[in-house]
């Protein structure tokens, strides 16, 4: 894929973020659900011009807990429902080793977000990354993403100055994925600096 160095270009984690979590793993589509609101807040950022990419930890499958097909199904109904309220995923960067393997791209390592930067042509300083976890958010900022939490899957019920505690500098605190796409919608464009003549 050649350069775009404007590509408007917005990287969400999944469980949690997008979907409900689970301390037993979600391994299949029938456990796969949304979260309210998730799916449509995703369609208004494409509809704002945003491309969405999913960075996700999938550790159970080297648990063994699943297998790529059940994976894949997962993905499946997630691009099915997304379609049906006008949304879209660009793309979907998983990692499937478990936490002993001693990858490069299990978040908090930074490598999912690599492979994206790689597959888009872009730099990733300052594209919002969105995530419910520290190691979602430590991923992001080690590539220069702008970090944002979430206050569902791991950090629900939390109060935002509990849940901000230990954040990389600057991270932005949002109730759930329609108010991170709130937020973003309404943020004013960066207008460009002309050097003094």
């Amino acid at each position: 894929m050649p350069a775009d160095r404007h590509l408007k270009l917005v990287i969400l984690d999944r469980d949690g973020t997008i979907n409900h979590d689970s301390d037993d793993f979600v391994k299949s589509a029938e456990e796969w659900q949304p979260l309210p609101g998730a799916l449509e807040a995703i369609a208004r950022l494409n509809h704002a011009g945003w491309h969405v990419v999913i960075a996700s930890n999938q550790s159970g499958l080297g648990r063994g807990l699943f297998d790529v097909a059940a994976l894949n199904a997962m993905h499946d109904k997630l691009h099915k429902q997304l379609a049906a309220v006008g949304g879209r995923i660009d793309a979907i960067f998983y990692c499937p080793h478990a936490p002993e393997d001693g990858c490069h791209c299990r978040k908090p390592q930074s490598g999912l977000f690599e492979q994206i930067g790689a597959r888009f042509g872009v730099s990733l300083k300052g594209l919002p990354a969105v995530g419910d976890s520290l190691r979602d958010l430590q991923a992001g900022s080690a590539v220069g993403c702008e970090p944002h939490l979430v206050l569902t899957g791991k950090s629900a019920g939390l109060p935002a100055e509990q849940a901000s505690h230990g954040l990389p500098e600057g991270t932005r605190v949002h109730a759930d994925l329609a108010a991170f796409a709130d937020y973003l919608l309404g943020r004013s464009p960066v207008k460009p600096v002309l050097a003094a003549a």
